[in-house]
């Protein structure tokens, strides 16, 4: 998936016209705020290649919620947990955001990355999207394809082994987005070639 400059153009102008959202509200005046951007959906459906243009627009750090999972069983329910506790909850009481990148080969956390104040953040992944973000995000980006078209996409990066992990996964994110209702609640809807399904907001 990659998404055309006119869609591009259209998702920054939204982004820049809202106003910023982190810290919230409590926290010490900032020197700086940030304007969030989540882009969610399920998986393989093309959130990474869409947040790395955005971060290229604007020059921004990208959180993977792939780096956040705990493996396969911990599903959307918990990178968004860990995005809400390692991330979000930090900078929205005005602190820096600090995560442990889950390295899925060695099976544990690895090197910690940290997620200072900016102008704009992206985050990225099943779950980046989760209620917790309403209140706190600029944009909620929903990008869907069909499940077949995922699956492939997901089998060619993983490989074939990777079937029944996949087959699981999707169940559990059909679960998550059933509970969260994320597409129903998103501003904007692509499909999974980057085309603009409609913006609901």
């Amino acid at each position: 998936m990659t998404t055309s400059e006119d869609v591009l153009d259209a998702l920054v102008a939204r982004v820049h016209a809202a106003r910023p959202r982190l810290p919230g509200p409590g926290a010490p005046e900032p020197w700086r705020r940030t304007r969030l951007v989540c882009v969610d959906g399920p998986a393989g459906s093309g959130k990474t290649t869409l947040a790395t243009q955005l971060a290229l627009r604007f020059a921004c750090q990208v959180v993977h919620l792939d780096d956040l999972y705990e493996g396969w069983e911990a599903g959307p329910d918990g990178g968004a947990r860990r995005l809400g506790e390692w991330v979000l909850g930090p900078l929205a009481a005005g602190r820096t955001g600090r995560y442990r990148r889950y390295d899925w080969v060695a099976g544990e956390y690895a090197e910690a990355h940290d997620v200072e104040p900016a102008p704009v953040l992206v985050v990225e992944g099943c779950g980046a999207g989760a209620r917790q973000v309403d209140g706190r995000a600029a944009l909620r980006v929903w990008v869907e394809a069909d499940d077949a078209v995922r699956l492939d996409r997901g089998l060619a990066r993983d490989g074939s082994d990777a079937r029944e992990h996949w087959l699981r996964w999707m169940a559990d994110e059909r679960t998550h987005y059933a509970a969260e209702r994320t597409r129903e609640r998103a501003d904007v809807r692509l499909d999974g070639v980057g085309r603009l399904l409609e913006a609901v907001r």
